[in-house]
């Protein structure tokens, strides 16, 4: 099984476990699931850090060192994942989610995520 954690559940999964589901949580942990974050998720949390959005004590840089020693797998943003969000319709307009959808389209993977506005995109997009 291959996996795309969505931001929210990204950061669950490092700092607050307790909230992804249990059968979320065991596919995560398991050693036949290829887990990935997205380099877009590091990017967004960047830009929402330096907008205030957020109010936790984690750098970007601490998330995605965090996310590689648990074992996940980081996904570049490719010039094909940025050209497929060209294509997509446009149930929702967050553009960090749309480059999302384009990577779990193009890997394929099942993006996990808890955004009620993502599940019309695709059968890949699996809401918690």
């Amino acid at each position: 099984m291959v996996l795309l954690l969505d931001t929210h559940v990204l950061l669950w999964t490092l700092d607050a476990p307790e909230r992804l589901p249990q059968d979320i949580a065991a596919q995560i942990e398991s050693p036949e699931t290829t887990v990935y974050f997205s380099a877009a998720s590091i990017w967004e949390i960047a830009i929402k850090t330096a907008l205030g959005k957020v109010d936790f004590q984690y750098s970007p840089e601490d998330i995605a060192q965090a996310a590689k020693d648990t074992g996940l797998v980081e996904l570049p943003v490719s010039a094909a994942h940025a050209a497929k969000v060209a294509r997509l319709p446009l149930h929702h307009r967050d553009p960090f989610d749309r480059l999302l959808i384009a990577q779990i389209l193009l890997l394929p993977a099942q993006l996990i995520t808890a955004d009620s506005v993502l599940p019309p995109y695709s059968e890949l997009v699996r809401l918690i």
